[in-house]
C-alpha cells in the first residue's frame, strides 16, 4: 500500500476513534466544562490579554465578568461595566458578564438596568458599605426580579452588605430572585460558632451556621465557592468540606476570583479551589453541578 493511503487510513481510524470516545462520553454523562461565575478585569493591574491566559491555562469553558460599579469603591482596584463589556465582545465564547454600580446613589437604577438591557446576565459583585437588608439592596433585589436575574453578594463583617444575620428577611422578601453569597464573612459563617470578626478561621466546623441554614433553608440561596475565604472553608476542617459539599451539592458554584496570571500550581487560588473540590467531591456528578450545571439553572449563559 502507498504512503498515501496509510496516511488516509491512519487518520480515518483516528477520527473514527475520536468519535467513538465522545460517543462513549456523552453515554457516561461525562461533562468537563468549568464555568468559572467570578472573574474581574484589570485586576490588581492585570491585562485582558493575561486574565485570557489565566482562564485557558486553568482549563476554563466560559467566564462571567463582574464589575465595580459605574463610580468605584476607593481601593476596589478592578474594571467596571465597560471593560467588561469590552472584553465579551472581543472573546464572545469565553466571557458573559454582569451589570454592577453602587446601590445608595440616585443612578443606581437607570445604571443597572441600562446593562441588564445590553445583555448583562445578573447583578454584582455587590461590594457596598450598606446593610445587607436595607432599603437600597432592596432596590437592587427588585430591579435583579424584574429583569430574572442573580444579585451575587460580597459580605464583609463591618464592612460591605452588614449584617448578614438578617439576610434570611431578603430572602423570604424576594423569594424569585436568586442570590449568591460570597467572602469572609459568608464563608466564616458555614461554622454554628462563627466568631464575626475572624475573617478566615481556622480549626474544626460545627456545621448549622447561618451559611449552613441559608443554603438549606431558602431555595434562591447559592454559594459562591471562589477567592481565599472559599478555599479556606474547604481546607480548615476538610471532613466537615465533604459533607457540606454532599449537603448543597445543588446550590455550591465554582468561582475563582484570583488576581494572579498564572492559571495554576499553589499560586493561583481558582487552581486550588478546582484542585479541591475534585479531591472533596470525588463523584463526577457532584463536580458537573458545582463547576456549571448549578450556575446554568440561575444564570442564563449558553457555552
Amino acid at each position: 500500500m502507498s504512503g498515501n493511503s496509510d496516511s488516509l487510513l491512519r487518520r480515518t481510524f483516528l477520527a473514527a476513534s475520536a468519535g467513538c470516545l465522545a460517543g462513549l462520553a456523552a453515554e457516561g454523562g461525562e461533562d468537563l466544562r468549568v464555568l468559572d461565575i467570578h472573574q474581574h478585569t484589570n485586576y490588581s493591574g492585570r491585562s485582558d490579554d493575561q486574565l485570557v491566559a489565566h482562564q485557558r491555562k486553568m482549563g476554563v469553558t466560559k467566564t462571567i465578568l463582574l464589575p465595580s460599579g459605574n463610580k468605584p469603591t476607593p481601593g476596589l482596584e478592578l474594571g467596571g461595566t465597560e471593560t467588561c463589556i469590552n472584553l465579551s465582545r472581543n472573546h464572545p465564547k469565553e466571557f458573559v458578564y454582569f451589570g454592577n454600580e453602587l446601590p445608595d446613589i440616585p443612578e443606581t437604577r437607570e445604571t443597572l438596568e441600562k446593562y441588564l438591557k445590553m445583555g448583562a446576565l445578573g447583578i454584582g459583585e455587590q461590594k457596598f458599605h450598606v446593610d445587607c437588608d436595607s432599603s437600597y439592596m432592596q432596590l437592587v433585589a427588585e430591579i435583579a426580579r424584574k429583569h430574572r436575574v442573580p444579585v451575587l453578594m460580597h459580605f464583609q463583617h463591618d464592612t460591605y452588605n452588614l449584617h448578614i444575620e438578617r439576610f434570611h428577611t431578603m430572602l423570604e422578601k424576594f423569594p424569585k430572585v436568586n442570590f449568591i453569597g460570597h467572602a469572609q464573612t459568608w464563608w466564616a459563617n458555614i461554622d454554628r460558632n462563627c466568631d464575626q470578626v475572624t475573617m478566615y478561621p481556622k480549626g474544626k466546623v460545627t456545621a448549622g451556621g447561618i451559611t449552613d441554614r441559608l443554603l438549606s433553608e431558602y431555595p434562591n440561596m447559592y454559594g459562591d465557592l471562589s477567592a481565599g475565604s472559599g478555599l479556606n472553608s474547604m481546607l480548615r476542617d476538610e471532613d466537615q468540606a465533604r459533607q457540606f459539599l454532599d449537603r448543597h451539592q445543588n446550590k455550591l458554584m465554582f468561582g475563582s476570583d484570583c488576581t494572579d496570571t498564572l492559571g495554576e500550581g499553589d499560586k493561583c487560588l481558582g487552581a486550588q479551589i478546582l484542585a479541591a473540590v475534585r479531591r472533596l467531591a470525588p463523584d463526577p456528578k457532584i463536580q458537573r453541578k458545582i463547576f456549571h450545571q448549578n450556575a446554568m439553572r440561575i444564570i442564563k449563559v449558553k457555552f
